[in-house]
């Protein structure tokens, strides 16, 4: 970004591209950001983990690809605080059709109406606390998760908390103003619920039954 010099194949190989030029720009010497062989290890694990957890199915190849959303948008809000609205939306609707046609049922319209509206609420209620982009990504979230969407929120709220609390610790009141972004924590919620929210979903219902 720092020269605009076209990227040669050889230099776009991911994570080997990135340690074979130290971290560096070719022609211009600049610093490669981290978040770059970031993305690419954590968007090969988790393809590598969905085809484990589901096999060369439909299903793995809708979960890979809700994965890979989930980096991208989690990577943009790290950098620049936005959800943006050109991948959100087109992978809720390609996430959408996807589900209905493996499974057709009303769940996942239901459940990606419902948690955008949960979290829609709640941007109501407290519109520091978080965005509209927030919002699309609970839209998503309930397309690709069906019922199992309110383990990914879940989760992704609780673990919002932790940054949350630090910083109310350390600056006090100071921390109100202090912005953090809600997409990486909400992808963090997604992913557990994605490979194992069936078996906390059953067990939260299991509690309350006892």
């Amino acid at each position: 970004m720092s020269c605009s010099a076209p990227i040669a194949w050889y230099d776009n190989i991911p994570l080997v591209s990135f340690f074979v030029l130290r971290g560096r720009c070719r022609h211009c010497h600049a610093r490669i950001g981290r978040i770059y062989p970031a993305v690419e290890l954590s968007s090969a694990l988790l393809v590598s983990g969905c085809v484990l957890a589901f096999g060369l199915t439909l299903r793995a190849a809708i979960a890979a690809f809700f994965c890979f959303v989930l980096v991208a948008i989690s990577a943009v809000d790290l950098e620049h605080r936005i959800v943006p609205d050109r991948i959100v939306l087109p992978a809720t609707v390609v996430v959408l059709a996807a589900q209905t046609a493996r499974e057709p049922s009303f769940e996942w319209f239901l459940c990606a109406l419902g948690a955008s509206l949960f979290l829609f609420l709640a941007v109501l209620a407290y519109p520091a606390g978080m965005g509209m982009g927030d919002v699309k990504l609970a839209l998503l979230m309930g397309a690709a998760l069906g019922k199992l969407v309110s383990v990914g929120l879940m989760l992704g709220m609780i673990a919002a908390l932790v940054p949350g609390v630090y910083l109310l610790a350390r600056h006090g009141q100071a921390a109100r103003k202090m912005a953090i972004p809600f997409a990486p924590f909400l992808a963090l919620g997604s992913i557990v619920a994605l490979f194992a929210g069936k078996w906390i979903f059953d067990g939260y219902l299991k509690l309350l039954g006892a």
